[in-house]
């Protein structure tokens, strides 16, 4: 027999299985795989249903080399998915592990891969929501920092993973025109983010990150807002004084340098717009700069 009739014949015995294991009839249509489109959509949705929720019986068709259902087998697999998700989440919010605890990180992380599975295989992405989902999870409102260390640290994670790009030199600007100077719009790097909170946050996160220290915390001195940027190897967490916040947010939405100011002063009129300057040139956060023409500049808010 040659090759290709015994690769026909074989290929047809084992669409004939698949359309044993999955309950498709031979009169249903069915496409090159023998699989029924719709049948096997309804069998994918209620395979990944029953992966996330233990109370869900075997998906149908899920049989072991006897040929019957195998619930063991299945809890097995099931339990490696879940635990998988959750360990994703414990890589990606360690501050957030330490400061609650293995165990109480496991059980909110598992209510969460229940809530929201991956949505893309690159999980990298999974976790995006985690901090809103914190900031709603009833046993976590005893800690009510907790949801602004995990934006944190969901900051670093985007930054570290953010596109490269060359920072410029800030002695290019003394080649503009100094009545152009205010209107400059800057380019801030990919990886830059700003965190806001109520909490000392990047206090709260420098305690519970590997080599943290552990000291009082004054809760009664005010929130902290933080500067997550990877302008090179390191991704970089700063504290930002009065007033920067608003201005790098306002410089990321396209603003001026002016409009970017004016926002900032309305908020505390002792921001300081040179240090602001100096400091994102000093880490390399600015990787472009325009003046266009004719343009106006409407502040959009864009907070990590």
């Amino acid at each position: 027999m040659s090759f290709n009739a015994r690769f026909g014949r074989e290929s047809a015995m084992a669409r004939q299985q698949i359309s044993q294991a999955f309950g498709i009839e031979s009169g249903d249509s069915a496409d090159s795989t023998g699989l029924n489109a719709d049948c096997l959509r309804e069998r994918q949705r209620n395979f990944a249903a029953a992966l996330l929720d233990p109370d869900m019986p075997v998906p149908r068709g899920l049989v072991g080399p006897d040929r019957a259902p195998s619930v063991k087998r299945f809890n097995v697999y099931r339990n490696n998915v879940v635990v998988g998700l959750v360990e994703t989440l414990r890589a990606a919010f360690p501050a957030v592990g330490r400061i609650v605890g293995d165990e109480f990180f496991a059980a909110m992380a598992r209510v969460y891969v229940a809530l929201e599975p991956p949505k893309s295989p690159i999980m990298l992405d999974y976790g995006e929501t985690f901090p809103d989902f914190i900031g709603t999870f009833e046993p976590a409102r005893s800690v009510p920092y907790l949801r602004d260390v995990a934006r944190l640290e969901r900051a670093w994670v985007e930054a570290y993973h953010a596109a490269e790009a060359p920072s410029i030199d800030p002695t290019l600007l003394t080649t503009i025109d100094s009545r152009s100077l205010p209107q400059i719009r800057f380019t801030l790097h990919p990886s830059v983010r700003v965190v806001r909170s109520s909490f000392p946050a990047v206090q709260i996160w420098l305690m519970n990150i590997d080599g943290g220290v552990p000291a009082a915390i004054d809760f009664s001195s005010g929130g902290e807002n933080a500067l997550v940027v990877r302008p090179v190897a390191e991704v970089d967490v700063r504290r930002l004084p009065a007033g920067a916040a608003t201005f790098i947010i306002g410089l990321a939405a396209g603003a001026s340098v002016t409009d970017a100011a004016t926002l900032a002063l309305a908020e505390h009129s002792n921001f300081d717009l040179a240090g602001a300057l100096r400091d994102l040139f000093a880490i390399s956060a600015v990787v472009g700069w325009n003046i266009p023409e004719g343009s106006e500049f409407s502040p959009i808010e864009r907070v990590a």
